[in-house]
């Protein structure tokens, strides 16, 4: 089976491990922190926040926005569930605004007209998950242009998109949102085996995640309320979580990084080689918007089904029972039961339901070979029916 996304581990990931296991720190030791120097300063961030994944750095990162009951967090329903449950993580109320047709991200227009009708209700959200799919990111400068009048932060779940560009900066640089989040599951564009970051230009909002993340206790006499009894003294001043990063996935992270940039050169030329094969087939290949550097931690392609006779269903068993690892990003969270017991139903966001019912993530990952990219192309075309 050719699976759709696949880590790669060297030898030097290998030794920078072994390393930290030989070490007196297997956490909270020196590595962390180096790691998230390294990424602030690869992306233009100036501070970082490693967690134990971006569904934590997502809480931590709406907790520290001030985000809590009676408040909205608005985000786009093609996307994993967490990009919305961390509103519920919070005690706010979650709503979605639909894609673009194009790019498969938020759509700005569709947000603006929602945003009007917000205001009118009273129901304008504190918070808007802006989720940059497959890597590419958003259009950040109009959703960024609609927060400064309508008053809401932005955080970008750019858990597919380290390593990818937005107007020929690095994305997670903050230049139009609060928080960054990445993250570094295995099938990302880099790993820490399990893990993510959360990367903002605010000290506040810094130190806030910071404290957060580690039991809401701290050991700065700075943020205590009396003078420490002893060396030994710590307070806790805030409700926090156990959601720290090892320095085993910080060794590993670190060593993933110093090939972060050859990473997405392979995903391009993979994707390059995609769209020329797949050019003639009743497939719609993935659109890339003029002013962004896609991570492409997927490559998704919409089947054209009022050109084929196999459905949607039919293409891809056809495609896993050849040996093609397909998957599919996302069922849209509104469509889950536990959001269509909140009163979501089917029909509220049509570019969505109309991406779910055409989509197929094709196997894509830095050491894909060129006969294995024949490969998939040969079962599509077959699958439908253009063989």
């Amino acid at each position: 089976m050719i699976p759709y996304g696949r880590q790669d581990i060297q030898q030097s990931d290998i030794d920078a491990v072994l390393q930290v296991l030989q070490s007196d720190f297997l956490t909270q030791g020196p590595v962390v922190p180096r790691f998230e120097q390294a990424v602030a300063n690869h992306v233009g961030a100036k501070y970082a926040v490693a967690v134990n994944s971006a569904t934590s750095a997502l809480h931590i990162a709406c907790l520290s926005l001030g985000l809590g009951a009676d408040d909205w967090l608005w985000t786009s329903p093609i996307t994993f569930v967490a990009s919305a449950n961390c509103g519920l993580y919070c005690g706010a109320k979650v709503d979605f605004v639909d894609i673009d047709s194009r790019t498969y991200n938020l759509c700005p227009k569709a947000l603006e007209a929602k945003l009007e009708q917000a205001e009118r209700e009273g129901k304008l959200p504190k918070v808007v998950v802006a989720v940059h799919l497959c890597g590419q990111p958003c259009d950040m400068q109009a959703i960024h242009a609609l927060s400064q009048r309508y008053g809401f932060h932005i955080i970008e779940d750019a858990s597919h998109a380290i390593g990818g560009k937005y107007q020929d900066e690095f994305i997670g640089n903050g230049r139009y949102s609060d928080i960054t989040v990445f993250s570094f599951h295995p099938v990302k564009i880099i790993t820490t085996a399990e893990g993510g970051m959360a990367l903002t230009n605010d000290e506040q909002l810094a130190n806030r995640m910071n404290l957060l993340r580690s039991h809401g206790v701290t050991r700065d006499p700075a943020l205590m309320t009396q003078d420490p009894d002893g060396p030994w003294y710590y307070q806790q001043v805030d409700l926090g979580f156990n959601y720290r990063m090892t320095e085993l996935q910080a060794a590993l992270g670190l060593s993933q990084l110093e090939r972060l940039d050859g990473y997405v050169a392979s995903r391009h030329r993979l994707a390059r080689r995609y769209d020329d094969l797949l050019a003639e087939l009743p497939i719609t290949t993935p659109w890339q918007h003029p002013e962004s550097h896609s991570g492409l931690h997927l490559y998704v392609i919409r089947l054209r089904l009022d050109k084929i006779s196999q459905t949607h269903r039919q293409v891809f068993e056809a495609l896993r029972e050849q040996g093609v690892g397909v998957n599919l990003h996302y069922i849209p969270v509104h469509t889950q039961p536990y959001y269509q017991r909140m009163g979501f139903v089917a029909g509220a966001f049509p570019n969505a339901e109309q991406y779910y019912a055409e989509a197929i993530s094709l196997p894509m990952f830095p050491t894909m070979t060129e006969a294995q990219q024949d490969e998939v192309v040969e079962v599509v075309r077959q699958a439908v029916g253009a063989a």
